[in-house]
């Protein structure tokens, strides 16, 4: 998703035209699961770490703060709440006790606030754990490490693969609102405010299909799913994107209030548990991720870089 991701404060210019039937079916249906959802949750207090994980079991349901970004969180074509954050979380709060998951759709940018807000109890949108980030919130350990990679016409006319490439052939670039790429295309040499910013990944797909920008900057399973059924687009092959002249590897987890420490823990548990058996990567191959992308890297670790 995720997220996720990078500066989340960033509207530049929106690209609006969605051409996928099925997405758009799932977003509709994405749509009114928010609206039954908006209600505040109960505020659970801060001391000892928090007592949120009881009131979950006892209620039977979480909350989930999703951004709508495939692979990371949608709602497929039957109306299904999927994706490789859902599952994840079905998975690790069903061993915690808590029965059921339910979304809680809003804009990527919205997450944080939200979650701080109340409006659901934990971000399950693959977000990046960034040193900014994790002054507002706390993070699981992640779930996956991710590269970046391009969505290009097909055949790559220009010869798109890195930041670098694009820079040089002066590339109109396309990337998401509060996408990590934002940043990645900055410390490049691109200048902000010539960058595209669209909605989603679908919107970028669309802007390069129809030849509006050169390339849709994306984490690299993203490219991967939403290119591999265009007759007109591709995706490039990963790489690492360099961020103060070093390559920064980026991770996506779990986020959760600063006070719930306990269910954090907790969860970070259970995530280590599926990562020693092998079941995490079965949970999230299906989603287009490979063992090159899970991780074992810490919450910690991204914080501190």
């Amino acid at each position: 998703m995720a997220a996720p991701r990078g500066n989340d404060a960033h509207t530049i210019r929106t690209e609006r035209r969605h051409t996928r039937r099925s997405v758009l079916a799932g977003l509709a249906a994405f749509g009114a699961l928010g609206a039954a959802g908006c209600t505040r949750v109960a505020s659970a207090s801060g001391e000892n770490g928090g007592d949120l994980l009881e009131r979950l079991r006892a209620q039977g349901v979480v909350r989930l703060g999703i951004a709508g970004e495939v692979p990371f969180g949608y709602i497929d074509r039957d109306g299904r709440l999927t994706g490789e954050a859902p599952e994840l979380a079905r998975a690790i709060f069903g061993r915690l006790g808590v029965e059921r998951v339910q979304p809680v759709p809003t804009e990527f940018g919205s997450l944080i606030p939200g979650l701080n807000a109340q409006q659901f109890d934990v971000v399950a949108a693959g977000m990046y754990v960034t040193p900014d980030r994790c002054e507002q919130v706390i993070f699981a350990d992640p779930d996956y490490q991710m590269p970046d990679a391009f969505i290009v016409r097909k055949g790559n006319p220009l010869g798109l693969r890195t930041y670098a490439d694009a820079l040089r052939r002066h590339a109109k670039i396309a990337t998401g609102t509060g996408y990590a790429q934002i940043q990645h295309a900055v410390e490049a040499g691109f200048k902000q405010n010539d960058l595209v910013i669209v909605p989603d990944q679908v919107a970028g797909l669309n802007a390069v299909e129809s030849g509006r920008v050169d390339l849709f900057a994306a984490t690299a399973v993203t490219a991967r799913m939403v290119a591999r059924g265009s007759a007109k687009a591709e995706s490039t092959k990963p790489f690492v994107a360099l961020v103060d002249g070093k390559p920064k590897a980026d991770g996506g987890a779990f986020a959760f209030r600063p006070t719930e420490t306990r269910l954090r823990d907790a969860f970070n548990a259970e995530l280590h548990k599926l990562r020693r058996s092998g079941e995490l990567y079965r949970i999230m191959r299906p989603f287009g991720f490979t063992k090159a992308e899970m991780t074992t890297l810490t919450a910690k670790e991204l914080c501190r870089r």
